[in-house]
């Protein structure tokens, strides 16, 4: 698994290990950890999306390599937060890439979306979200149920972009999700569900206090 963390639109900046957008993803890494699976937290070499370097990508190829170069043939899993989401979504197309989690995602207009034919797709976004646009990705997952019919998407309801209120909600979401793609666990029922939904049915799902 390669999660990604978030970060800004603009920041030559370097990383570091104190950063809050970073260690937002250091305890949902460690709830991903399962025997026999590898997780990776990539901490990218500027804080910026930086168009039209879109260094974050960049950093996310790299990583994609290595990790093809010291497991290959296993699949990969991306989980991302924010610009980590959407830095997820560019990348989806990478051949080990199996299935994308992206976490109140950061989407514009006109984003690609092709490169996640064939790949599993869930994407969560708070009803309390300030910093990213929940109608964006809401449209991004709809333009993605066109080339790939496993995408769903979970509206977390009371929660926002820092994913602080109902942090364990979140943290079942990303593991149930990322260990089924793998087949640690059977699919949750939810998920399930939503994917087996049509457009734009199952795309829009409420992730209320109870998943039972």
């Amino acid at each position: 698994m390669l999660v990604l963390h978030g970060g800004r639109e603009h920041g030559q900046e370097p990383v570091r290990r104190h950063n809050l957008a970073y260690l937002r993803m250091v305890p949902l890494a460690r709830a991903l950890r399962a025997p026999g699976v590898e997780v990776w937290v990539l901490r990218y070499r500027k804080r910026g999306w930086n168009a039209p370097s879109l260094d974050p990508v960049k950093d996310a190829e790299w990583a994609l390599r290595r990790i093809t170069e010291l497991h290959p043939g296993k699949p990969v899993v991306l989980v991302g937060h924010s610009m980590g989401g959407r830095t997820a979504l560019r990348v989806a197309g990478h051949p080990s890439v199996r299935a994308v989690c992206a976490l109140a995602p950061w989407i514009e207009p006109g984003e690609p979306f092709r490169q996640l034919a064939g790949k599993s797709l869930l994407i969560a976004h708070g009803d309390q979200e300030r910093m990213t646009d929940p109608a964006k990705s809401l449209w991004f997952a709809r333009q993605a149920k066109t080339v790939t019919d496993r995408v769903a998407r979970f509206t977390v309801e009371g929660d926002g972009h820092a994913m602080l209120r109902r942090a364990r909600d979140w943290t079942r979401l990303v593991v149930d999700f990322v260990h089924g793609e793998l087949g640690l666990e059977p699919v949750a029922p939810d998920i399930a569900n939503a994917m087996r939904e049509a457009s734009p049915r199952g795309l829009d799902v409420p992730l209320g206090g109870s998943r039972g």
